[in-house]
């Protein structure tokens, strides 16, 4: 990787609004190409289910043509999807065998470990691209973190919400 290359982190909210889901696929590629051409090569996700696997399967689709990409899942813990269900968890295990790397914030559940791992997203990144509607979720904690760390960030909610109009 170039010692120049930045890094794109992505956060948002678990859920995705009904009338976002036919639009979300294609904001999301335009955001990740527009951050590539800022010099993104490596890309971040959280893994949470909702915008954070969905950002990280986009980035996988963007890897087939763009082969110097990179995907890291950072991730609160080993067993964050204890509680998911069944096709949360295979397609969970899809994008941890797909990733070039995984990083854990710790090795089990503790109640500050998803903080800390919004906490490392937000200091790691170049850029970050939210899909944030609320400020008071975890989503908007890493936001307000990475704007404290002085990091860009995109937020492609006001944009999806506006063409739904």
């Amino acid at each position: 990787m170039s010692p120049n290359a930045k890094i794109c982190a992505f956060t948002g909210h678990r859920q995705i609004k009904a009338e976002h889901k036919s639009l979300i696929y294609k904001r999301l590629g335009d955001a990740i190409e527009y951050a590539y051409s800022l010099g993104c090569r490596t890309f971040l996700s959280g893994g949470a289910v909702g915008f954070d696997t969905i950002a990280a399967r986009e980035v996988l689709r963007f890897k087939l043509t763009h082969h110097d990409v990179s995907l890291i899942m950072l991730l609160p813990c080993v067993e964050q999807d204890t509680l998911w269900s069944d096709r949360q968890r295979d397609d969970y295990g899809y994008l941890l065998r797909s990733a070039d790397e995984i990083q854990y914030i710790s090795d089990s559940y503790d109640d500050e470990c998803m903080r800390r791992r919004n906490q490392a997203l937000a200091q790691r990144c170049d850029i970050m691209i939210a899909y944030l509607s609320h400020s008071r979720s975890g989503a908007g904690q890493t936001v307000r973190m990475a704007e404290k760390e002085g990091k860009t960030v995109f937020n492609l909610y006001p944009d999806l919400d506006n063409k739904v109009r």
